[in-house]
């Protein structure tokens, strides 16, 4: 599998398609695994889910054991370790595909991903021995204790403690941790605390140790079968040997499992879009409103085919950033937050496609959407959590610039020489020849990285070192290049497939054309909004129409398409690309 070897390449390089890993070419193992989790999924979970919506956290502890039978709990975790060691598209569709398991794909996700990582990353050989074999087979099922009362995205605001008493064999810790995913069930959580008050650190903390309790259970808005309650420690004895990485270093253990964390809230939530849309897509076929099947009115059918372009978008980045993570060792934490970024996009971008596709869906069942005996009414509100899952979209989009300008300041992006050259000849090397059915597209995109350099330039010049704090353009950049990264992944994937031959190709082509041209005018919109804050009066103009070039894309039926995207999707009654 060949994959982009630079962090951040999408804004700084142009990438061959080659590079890429798309869906297309998942091999006959993978799809097994996809099998086995869809039968799984289907056979086991969703003839229990009313009980699981209810809370039955037995059952559902039940369920996670069976799945940690047939490998689905560990197929991330190294073999040395009790775990399949499976590559990380492997382990995407088992996200993807356990996403249709209602709320106990949260329990799924969390266990798999923050209250397994941190351990495969930072564990010694000891605390892996003893405890990812449990953990791969569910004979334990894990928990991630970091957020407090007092400290949601703040997470270094933690006022948990930890002393080491006077023998020196444990820490003595002593706090509250808050929405505890998983904690009616959890064997061993992962705690944060503060070592003497002051040096964050990570431990390993076994469920039965005494001085554990937890609250009741959380009454929530939507994931109502998931199990969420409040973490108390009082006293609780921990052993020293019971650290997990170093003492005052547990900030590398939480961000970089977040890493993961966050792609799988992506994986995830490209599973319940592509749910929510088969539902839209099979009751608009088969509703008729006078004396017409809904999916023939063209406001519906326009629903339909943005509900499409979105997904697709978002399944070719999720993919994308897969095969990233299989170019490199996935288990060493510095490799994997080389993507970092990546990993923020498809969190923030993935849990925002899917609010759209499952708000549209309700719209097209209209009245019956909004009853409880449809799907898509749980749907709805179990989709809204997830853009506070791991870190709250904003805190995201503030990490996306955030961690390039870093990057960049420690000489590992080439962010400063591009920004100067700009400077010197804004649209000097542009034009890049690109030859094929998207070449229009492809040369779009690349304008858009200039464009998100230029702007990322004015505001660097406009705010300097206080450019963090100006929180409104920073989120306005990352727009930018999530929506360049959107484009340029579903693009990609569509070239690929056309010099393959592939059937899907020309579909593939119709959603890439309308996707990037709606995608330009949200980068225009973002960029103007970026010029009216940094730019003075007499620049502002100047640097308006430039703007404008660096969006300029020829006119194109978009109804005709959109049309076409649309009759295909209620023709295959899901999700087909």
């Amino acid at each position: 599998m060949k994959t982009v070897s630079q962090s951040d390449g999408f804004l700084f390089r142009v990438t061959n398609p080659n590079e890429v890993f798309t869906p297309e070419e998942f091999t006959p193992e993978q799809k097994q695994i996809r099998k086995t989790t869809r039968d799984f999924v289907g056979g086991k979970i969703a003839p229990e889910s009313e009980r699981i919506e209810s809370l039955d956290v037995e059952l559902s502890a039940k369920l996670l054991r069976e799945a940690g039978e047939l490998g689905l709990l560990g197929a991330h975790i190294p073999e040395a370790y009790g775990g399949l060691e499976l590559d990380t598209i492997s382990t995407t569709l088992i996200s993807e595909e356990f996403a249709r398991a209602g709320s106990l794909s949260v329990a799924h996700g969390n266990h798999t991903g923050i209250a397994t990582w941190p351990l495969i990353f930072y564990g010694t050989e000891e605390q892996k021995k003893k405890y990812l074999a449990k953990l791969a087979t569910a004979e334990m099922l894990g928990a991630y204790a970091l957020t407090e009362p007092g400290s949601g995205s703040d997470a270094l605001g933690a006022r948990s403690t930890a002393r080491l008493n006077e023998a020196g064999s444990h820490y003595i810790l002593n706090g509250q941790k808050q929405w505890i995913t998983n904690a009616g069930f959890a064997d061993v959580y992962i705690v944060y605390a503060k070592v003497d008050g002051e040096k964050f650190t990570a431990f390993i903390v076994d469920a039965n140790s005494p001085g554990i309790t937890t609250g009741p259970e959380e009454k929530k808005m939507g994931i109502s079968g998931s199990s969420t309650r409040m973490l108390y420690l009082e006293d609780v004895a921990v052993p020293v040997e019971n650290v997990l990485g170093e003492v005052g270093k547990g900030h590398l253990v939480a961000f970089n499992a977040l890493n993961i964390g966050r792609y799988k809230v992506g994986s995830g939530t490209l599973g319940s879009a592509k749910a929510a849309f088969e539902t839209a897509a099979t009751y608009a076929s088969v509703r008729h409103q006078f004396n017409r099947p809904l999916a023939s009115f063209g406001l519906i059918q326009e629903k339909l085919a943005d509900m499409t372009t979105r997904i697709f978008a978002a399944e070719s980045m999720i993919y994308r950033i897969g095969g990233l993570l299989d170019g490199g060792d996935k288990y060493d934490p510095k490799f994997v937050e080389r993507y970092a970024v990546e990993c923020s996009i498809a969190k923030v971008y993935g849990s925002e496609t899917l609010d759209f596709v499952v708000d549209e869906s309700l719209q097209i069942h209209g009245g019956y959407g909004y009853m409880k005996e449809y799907p898509i009414e749980n749907m709805y509100r179990s989709s809204r959590i997830n853009r506070i899952f791991e870190g709250s979209n904003e805190i995201n989009r503030l990490l996306i610039p955030g961690t390039l300008l870093r990057r960049a300041n420690k000489g590992e992006l080439p962010l400063f020489d591009l920004l100067q050259q700009i400077q010197q000849s804004p649209l000097a090397g542009l034009d890049f020849g690109f030859k094929g059915a998207l070449a229009e597209e492809r040369q779009a995109v690349e304008s858009a990285k200039r464009l998100f350099l230029c702007m990322f330039g004015l505001a660097l010049q406009a705010h300097g070192g206080k450019i963090d704090e100006r929180q409104e353009i920073m989120g306005r950049l990352a727009n930018i290049a999530m929506e360049i990264f959107a484009s340029e992944s579903g693009l990609l994937r569509a070239e690929k497939s056309a010099a393959a031959n592939r059937e899907s190709a020309a579909a593939q082509t119709d959603i890439v054309r309308v996707y990037t041209r709606e995608s330009l005018q949200r980068i225009q919109q973002w960029a103007t909004a970026i010029c009216w804050t940094v730019c003075d009066e007499a620049m502002l103009e100047q640097i308006l129409l430039f703007v404008n070039q660096l969006t300029r894309i020829s006119p194109l039926g978009l109804i005709p398409i959109k049309r076409k995207i649309a009759e295909r999707a209620v023709a295959a009654g899901k999700y087909t690309m």
